[in-house]
């Protein structure tokens, strides 16, 4: 490589970088708002369909087991068939089924029309991530692409809020709830309309010419196939599924799949099931059920702003231990506190809500840094996928654990898992941050350190000294 090259991952940040971070929120923002939606509209979907606690924890989960086949095979589609053409029609699916829901006359159908939806929203996480982390420079990548995921919790948020504000609709509000979000499918998808395909992938492809089109185009005459950064034989290499598991990757699948699962299992039983939450801790009336679940669903929000900072200044690594820690002893504490008070089961559940918020955009940040252009959309995929099984079953459990072990026990149950989030983290969890993409993906990522003053330098090579 020509040491005149200019490297995208040292390039500005850029007011293209900055449309294609809010573009690439759509997807988050929807997952939030669809997954927790239902929370809200089971308030009056459960009179309506007569459902019992196991029929409640089905259509909880339906989704998040969609989410799982989404994950896991449109991943590995995105990395054949190229990031732009999956980025546009997953919207499209996921404006249907929303739609669709909305007329589900049994339990059945409605299962079956969420488990679809789960399947769309599975599948943009590996393809906006990906797209995203391939066009961001290195020191930016951490909190632009962190901040799509925090957008999940204004998602998640905005929910409560629709879901309150729709209250007095009548027998049926569960309906326009659950059509709901088919309306900012539609808007994400116009604002989608023309984004170039990612210059990675073309390179990873032997579509030199194509790659190069797209990088004279987003930044400028001065950068060139060089520019990328990539050995010389990415472009020739041939991926399969099974590569994430191989003799290089299968420690940082492991790492992944570990610490994404044990973030989720808490947060989505909790998103998905806050009001029947708050009801198990003594608090009723609209105040509480609607008031409560928004509050909780902010702080997620609110905990993302410090983790934002935080994710270049201290690194990804440091930032994930804390947020676990700080969960553990969260969620654990009631459990020890004979006759606890409702005020301090919500005050845990609080915190927790900050903690989570503050590092789980880490889900996205760390597996699109960790594996290379042609099994980058794969890895997340399979992420995605293995964290909701657990979240899947904790979601069809949740109503049955707060009934058989109560509040505290339930809360108990998410600090254990929490902690086993911590342990793989201290173990496996490899520092990335401020390093280059063709860096941190290969061979040569060291185990923990990092950040220090975080001013690295750049070689020739295009990796970091």
């Amino acid at each position: 490589m020509s040491t005149s090259t200019r490297l995208i991952d040292d390039a500005p940040l850029t007011r293209f970088h900055k449309k294609l971070t809010v573009f690439s929120s759509g997807g988050p923002f929807i997952d939030g708002y669809a997954l927790s939606i239902i929370g809200i509209a089971l308030i009056t979907m459960k009179p309506a369909l007569d459902l019992d606690p196991l029929e409640i924890g089905l259509v909880g989960a339906a989704s998040l087991v969609g989410i799982f086949f989404g994950g896991g095979v449109l991943g590995w589609v995105t990395d054949k068939v190229g990031r732009h053409t999956m980025y546009i029609l997953d919207l499209i699916a996921l404006a249907l089924f929303s739609i669709l829901s909305a007329f589900s006359a049994d339990l059945w159908q409605l299962v079956v029309l969420r488990f679809l939806l789960g399947v769309a929203i599975g599948a943009d996480y590996p393809i906006a991530t990906s797209l995203l982390a391939e066009f961001l420079p290195r020191k930016h990548r951490g909190r632009m692409l962190g901040a799509t995921f925090v957008v999940w919790a204004v998602g998640a948020a905005s929910a409560f809020a629709v879901g309150f504000a729709m209250r007095g609709v009548g027998e049926d509000a569960w309906r326009w709830m659950l059509a709901s979000p088919a309306v900012f499918a539609i808007i994400t998808l116009l604002f989608r309309l023309g984004t170039p395909e990612s210059p990675r992938w073309l390179y990873s492809r032997g579509r030199i010419d194509e790659a190069r089109a797209v990088i004279k185009k987003v930044f400028g005459n001065d950068y060139d196939i060089d520019s990328l950064g990539e050995d010389e034989d990415s472009g020739k290499r041939t991926a399969t599924f099974t590569d994430i598991f191989n003799r290089k990757f299968w420690r940082r699948t492991l790492f992944v799949s570990i610490f994404w699962t044990a973030q989720v299992i808490p947060l989505f039983a909790v998103y998905t099931f806050a009001p029947e939450l708050l009801s198990s801790f003594g608090l009723d009336g609209d105040a509480n059920l609607y008031g409560g679940s928004l509050l909780i669903s902010l702080l997620f929000v609110v905990g993302g702003i410090p983790g934002l900072w935080l994710v270049e200044r201290i690194g990804r690594r440091k930032l994930l231990l804390w947020s676990f820690a700080v969960i553990v002893l969260a969620l654990a504490a009631p459990a020890f506190i004979p006759g606890v008070a409702p005020q301090f089961l919500f005050t845990a559940l609080a915190v927790f809500a900050l903690a989570s918020g503050a590092s789980s955009f880490l889900e996205v940040v760390y597996p699109n840094e960790l594996f290379p252009t042609e099994i980058r959309a794969t890895a997340v995929g399979f992420g995605t996928a293995i964290s909701r099984v657990g979240s899947a079953a904790s979601t069809y459990l949740m109503p049955v654990a707060i009934i058989s072990f109560g509040a505290s026990g339930a809360l108990l149950i998410g600090a254990g898992i929490s902690l086993v989030g911590l342990v793989a983290t201290f173990i496996l969890a490899p520092e990335t941050a401020n390093r280059s993409l063709s860096d941190t993906s290969g061979d040569a990522t060291p185990e923990h350190p990092a950040p220090k003053s975080m001013t690295a330098e750049t070689t020739t090579e295009g990796t970091l000294v």
